[in-house]
């Protein structure tokens, strides 16, 4: 939807943040900058799918936030712009190895890791345990209490199976994958899909990213998250500029704007938790201490590639999605 018309002319953005998060770069940017930005959400998925459909006559010229594999997948498909910031020396090492390894074509905003969400008051009430290790969500007292979310169309679910066969090697990834499906309700088409589930009481447990359950519970839901103790993966949730845009000017000064710390802070304003990527935006203490979290040495470079993506997603909906319950 546009926001503000106003005589600076315009941008064209998806955004695959959360929609509230989106909504306050929109309006912000557009009142401080007089561009008019026209703003469509999308999960990462869907966003790279629009963008790859749209190369030869590009109607957006920003894509912002979603998991970074789809943003690399972009890069390596030549779909986006390559673009060195004046901000990069400012940035954690994690955003700008995210731009080196795409030839400058994305970079990172911000990162969160992946883990359990799970509903406080249900737990308590069917008398299951908190999980703490990927092993546990296996057990059978968890049958048809957990939601994961599409890999088809989302990048959370695509982050999770890249962090399980990182962590395990493939064949017994999706063994494990295999297994978890018996315990599996439903996946949804959205990365934060589970968690609201979660909150609401549809389901007990999720495999989302831990800095969105803050957000639910500061609505006042009984949700919390946990990370796994024997390791997980984080996203680098990134931004491109879209090759062939045509307000090319404006979308730079989107994202320049937006590695500021000023805008970084629109995160939390918007009860989202993940780490932002300027060293210098103040951290909220609901943000997940990376330090405290088992991480992976998680192979951005490899599992953004268009080959080893489809390879693993077609896997999962052969060895996993289709198989019967």
């Amino acid at each position: 939807m546009p926001a503000f018309a106003q005589d600076g002319g315009e941008v064209n953005v998806i955004c695959s943040a959360q929609a509230d998060w989106c909504n306050l770069i929109q309006i912000t940017f557009a009142k401080t900058r007089g561009i008019k930005v026209n703003m469509t959400l999308k999960g990462s998925g869907e966003a790279l799918a629009q963008i790859t459909a749209e190369r030869a006559n590009p109607k957006t010229d920003l894509w912002f936030g979603g998991t970074g594999d789809p943003h690399l997948l972009a890069a390596e498909q030549n779909l986006t712009l390559e673009y060195k910031s004046a901000t990069l020396p400012q940035l954690h090492v994690w955003a700008q190895k995210q731009a080196e390894q795409a030839g400058y074509k994305t970079v990172g905003v911000y990162s969160g890791p992946l883990g359990f969400g799970y509903n406080t008051e249900l737990l308590a009430k069917k008398k299951l345990p908190i999980p703490k290790v990927w092993a546990d969500l296996l057990k059978p007292e968890y049958k048809g209490e957990i939601q994961v979310s599409d890999p088809r169309a989302s990048g959370t679910a695509y982050t999770m199976i890249a962090t399980l066969v990182q962590l395990m090697g493939e064949d017994k990834a999706f063994e494990y994958l295999s297994a978890l499906h018996k315990n599996i309700s439903t996946y949804p088409r959205s990365g934060v899909g589970p968690i609201k589930a979660v909150a609401r009481g549809e389901a007990a447990l999720s495999i989302s990213f831990v800095h969105d359950a803050p957000g639910e519970k500061a609505q006042g839901f009984p949700v919390d998250a946990v990370t796994p103790a024997d390791g997980t993966g984080a996203e680098i949730g990134s931004m491109s500029l879209i090759k062939g845009a045509r307000n090319l000017d404006n979308a730079k000064k989107l994202y320049e704007w937006a590695l500021t710390p000023g805008a970084q802070q629109f995160g939390v304003t918007a009860k989202q938790f993940q780490l932002p990527s300027n060293k210098s935006t103040p951290l909220d203490p609901r943000i997940p201490d990376f330090k405290k979290i088992k991480l992976i040495d998680y192979d951005y470079a490899k599992y953004g590639q268009a080959a080893v993506r489809r390879q693993l997603i077609l896997n999962w909906e052969r060895k996993v999605f289709n198989q019967a319950k």
